[in-house]
C-alpha cells in the first residue's frame, strides 16, 4: 500500500500548532499547545477528504472508547474531540514525549521495566475487557510513556466490543504480534487474543524484536510471519537475565490453543507479579476497576458513522487576538462562548451615532458657558 502523504494541520479553537507528531493509516498525529489551561496536547486527525463511512465509524468508536476508559491511570487521557473549520474529525489527547516504538530495538530494556509495564498493561486490558472492549492492536509502539514517566496504553483506532468482534470485522492487524486465530482471519479479538498480543509485546521489549522475526534481511515478509505464528513455536529469549520462570510465563500466553492461555488479562499479570517476587522486586500495583463500574456509563456505539461534534464554520478567536492585542477577558469568552455566525455589524452602526451626539452635547454645553462668561447671558 503506498505511503500516505500527511495532512496539513488543522486550524482549532484554543490551540496552537507547533508540529507533527506521526501519520498512521487513516489519520495524523499533531503537537499543539492548549491555551487554558496551558499545556501541550496530542491532535488526532482525519484527513481532510475523509468520505468512507468506515473511517469515521472507527474514529468515533476510538474516541468513545478513550472517553470511556481514559480514567485508567495506564490508558492514555481524551480531553476532547470535535470538527475542525475545515470539517475533519478530530480528537484531543495527553501528549506523551516517549514510547516504545523503536527504544526496544535499539537499547536492551531492563527486566523489571519490562515486568511493570507488562503488568500495567495487563490491568489496562483487563479493564476494557470489564466494558466489553477488545483492543486488538497491542504492540510496542502502541506503549507511550507520560511527562512523568509512566507507561500508558494508546492507540484504539481499531478497537472492537467484545460482543461483536468477528471474523467478519477484521479490519486491520499487527502481524508480528497477533494471535495465530486473528491472523488466519477466525476472529476479529478476544480476551485470548489480546493476551497473546500482550504476551508477544512484553517479550519483543525483552528480545529486542518481536517473537517470529528473523534477524536475517528478507526474511520477514508478512506471509513469512503469518506462516511462523500459525506454527506458534515458542522460542526463548537469549538473555541470561530473563528467568526461566517469565519464559515460562511468556510461552503460556503465547501458546497456539487460546484455551490453555491465561483465562484473562488479571491472571496473566498476576503471573508476572509473581515473577517480581520471585526475583525480589515489589510487585506492581493490579489497577482493576470493580464489577459496577463498567455498567456507569453508556455502552459505546461501534456502528455510529456520524460526524458527531461541535463543528465550526470559520475561526475568530487567532484573529481577533492579533489585531486587538487590548481585548479583555469578556472579548475573548465571547470568541469561545457564543455564536459566531451571528453578525456584530449592527453594534458597529449603532456606536458612531452614540459618539457623534456626546460630542454634540459637549461643543453645545461648551458654547453655553463661553456666552455666560462674556455676558451675552
Amino acid at each position: 500500500m503506498a505511503t500516505r502523504l500527511p495532512s496539513s494541520p488543522p486550524i482549532l479553537p484554543g490551540l496552537t500548532y507547533i508540529r507533527p507528531l506521526g501519520s498512521g493509516g487513516f489519520a495524523d498525529v499533531f503537537l499543539y499547545e492548549q491555551d487554558m489551561p496551558r499545556r501541550d496536547v496530542a491532535v488526532k486527525v482525519l484527513p481532510s477528504d475523509v468520505r468512507d463511512p468506515e473511517l469515521r465509524r472507527m474514529f468515533n468508536a476510538e474516541a468513545d472508547v478513550l472517553a470511556h476508559l481514559s480514567a485508567h491511570p495506564s490508558i492514555v487521557t481524551v480531553y476532547q474531540a470535535g470538527i475542525s473549520a475545515d470539517g475533519r474529525p478530530y480528537i484531543v489527547m495527553e501528549f506523551c514525549p516517549g514510547g516504545f516504538a523503536l527504544r526496544y530495538r535499539r537499547e536492551r530494556v531492563p527486566v523489571p521495566e519490562v515486568l511493570e509495564i507488562g503488568v500495567r498493561m495487563a490491568s489496562a486490558l483487563e479493564s476494557a475487557h470489564r466494558a466489553g472492549l477488545v483492543h486488538r492492536d497491542v504492540k510496542p509502539s502502541n506503549i507511550l510513556v507520560t511527562t512523568f514517566g509512566a507507561p500508558v496504553l494508546a492507540d484504539f483506532g481499531i478497537s472492537s466490543s467484545l460482543s461483536r468482534a468477528t471474523a467478519d470485522e477484521v479490519l486491520a492487524m499487527s502481524i508480528p504480534w497477533s494471535a495465530p486465530e486473528v491472523v488466519a482471519e477466525q476472529t476479529a479479538g478476544t480476551v485470548a487474543s489480546e493476551v497473546w498480543s500482550l504476551g508477544a509485546t512484553v517479550y519483543s521489549l525483552l528480545a529486542g524484536h518481536s517473537p517470529f522475526e528473523r534477524r536475517e534481511r528478507g526474511q520477514n515478509t508478512k506471509e513469512q510471519l503469518r506462516r511462523r505464528i500459525a506454527r506458534a513455536s515458542y522460542t526463548p529469549i537469549s538473555r541470561t537475565d530473563v528467568p526461566d520462570s517469565l519464559q515460562e510465563v511468556l510461552a503460556r500466553a503465547m501458546t497456539r490453543d487460546p484455551a490453555r492461555r491465561y483465562a484473562s488479562a488479571r491472571e496473566f499479570a498476576e503471573a508476572l507479579r509473581a515473577v517480581q517476587s520471585e526475583l525480589g522486586i515489589s510487585p506492581t500495583a493490579l489497577e482493576v476497576p470493580v464489577d459496577e463500574w463498567s455498567a456507569a456509563s453508556a455502552p459505546v456505539d461501534f456502528a455510529d458513522s456520524t460526524m458527531r461534534g461541535v463543528a465550526r464554520s470559520h475561526i475568530t478567536r487567532d484573529e481577533r487576538r492579533k489585531t486587538r492585542p487590548g481585548a479583555g477577558v469578556a472579548e475573548l469568552a465571547r470568541d469561545e462562548d457564543t455564536d459566531i455566525s451571528v453578525s456584530s455589524s449592527p453594534r458597529r452602526r449603532v456606536l458612531p451615532w452614540v459618539v457623534a451626539g456626546i460630542a454634540a452635547l459637549v461643543a453645545l454645553a461648551a458654547i453655553g458657558v463661553a456666552l455666560l462668561a462674556s455676558g451675552v447671558l
